[in-house]
């Protein structure tokens, strides 16, 4: 009995001992591990591009829906009636000033010429022989041989011929004019419609349309300011000429530049505003009647005008503004009033200083107070 309270003391001293050897090399490499561990990464910080503000003399417009005009527009129509021959310039082509559009058969007015040309050569025989017999008849009054109710016969003979002459040339003039208009053409260059008669049709005078003419160099383009910018026009117009620049429907720089030439004389009462017109030059024909387009007028320059990306503005409840780059490359947000546009730039006319530096990129992912990486970028196309 004695031997086996002995035997189970040594066992429960061994295990005790095992216990605590285990325990001392666990916690030896707890404190192993520890030691040797990597340090914690650094925090990310977002790049974002940045750019300077930019300095510049911005040219200030004022913008309208325009409408394009003909400075001339007629109908085509006959000044002699006749039948039509030919139709010589197709429809829709464009002409030049007395180019021959349409033909009358010109057979009976050639006739008529021919006829009134002969009365001439009849009637200056007989203004000849007149003149030859009066004076004859003037010798002979002299020496008495002739009455002088005679010789007041050959006098008023002579005048009746030259009257006569007189009027056969007329008619001379009258059947050339006939002719001529048997031949229509082009009163001033520009562009043909639609033929609205068929050749072999009996044309009346003034009564039958043939086609129209319009004119599209240059041309007009008519807008209407209101009576607010009517002041800044009239200022601009004292100082020069107005350039106005027209801009085709889904452009964003003009295509054709012209110079305001036309003011209204009466205020419309019901919309406030003016009628207005510029002369455009129109040489590759891009503007149509009846077209409409957009009219910027350059009535004055700002000078000293800071500018910056337009996508580089954010928006709150607060109003517009930007994030710029802070002291430590941290982000500041500045609330910003803004003037026009020029391009991609638009001016701000209050909220930054020149010398800040603007943060174009993920303004999404930023915010005021975070640290950033700045990425400077080209200075914006000014």
């Amino acid at each position: 009995m004695r031997r086996w309270k002995i035997a189970l003391g040594t066992a429960i001293a061994l295990g005790a001992i095992s216990v605590a050897s285990v325990h001392l090399l666990d916690m030896g490499n707890l404190s192993g591990g520890t030691a040797g561990a990597a340090p914690a990464p650094a925090a990310f910080v977002m790049p974002v591009p940045v750019v300077n503000v930019v300095k510049k003399t911005l040219p200030i417009y004022l913008d309208y829906a325009a409408r394009v005009e003909s400075i001339r527009s007629i109908t085509l129509q006959a000044r002699v009636p006749g039948y039509l021959q030919e139709q010589t310039a197709q429809d829709g082509s464009d002409v030049k000033q007395g180019d021959l559009l349409y033909k009358i058969a010109p057979e009976d007015y050639q006739a008529a010429l021919d006829q009134a040309k002969a009365q001439v050569q009849r009637d200056t025989a007989t203004l000849d022989y007149a003149r030859s017999n009066l004076g004859r008849g003037t010798d002979l009054a002299k020496s008495g041989y002739l009455a002088k109710d005679s010789f007041d016969q050959r006098t008023s003979t002579l005048r009746v011929a030259e009257a006569g002459l007189l009027l056969d040339k007329a008619a001379v003039r009258t059947a050339e004019l006939n002719l001529g208009y048997a031949e229509i053409k082009a009163p001033f260059p520009g562009r043909i419609g639609r033929n609205q008669a068929s050749v072999g049709t009996l044309v009346s005078v003034a009564g039958t349309v043939l086609n129209t003419l319009v004119q599209l160099d240059p041309i007009y383009v008519t807008f209407n300011p209101s009576e607010s910018d009517l002041v800044q026009i009239e200022q601009a117009k004292a100082n020069g000429p107005i350039t106005v620049d027209v801009l085709l429907p889904g452009e964003t720089q003009p295509s054709q530049k012209g110079e305001l030439t036309f003011i209204d004389n009466t205020i419309d009462h019901s919309t406030g505003t003016i009628t207005a017109r510029a002369t455009i030059g129109n040489a590759k024909f891009t503007l149509l009647p009846g077209q409409y387009v957009r009219v910027r007028l350059h009535v004055k320059e700002q000078p000293n005008t800071l500018m910056v990306p337009q996508v580089a503005l954010g928006s709150s409840q607060l109003g517009k503004y930007l994030y710029v780059l802070g002291k430590g490359n941290t982000v500041d947000q500045k609330l910003v009033s803004l003037g026009p546009t020029d391009g991609d730039l638009i001016s701000v006319t209050s909220g930054i200083s020149e010398t800040d530096q603007v943060i174009t990129g993920n303004l999404q992912k930023i915010g005021p107070g975070m640290p950033v990486s700045p990425l400077p970028q080209p200075k914006p196309a000014s």
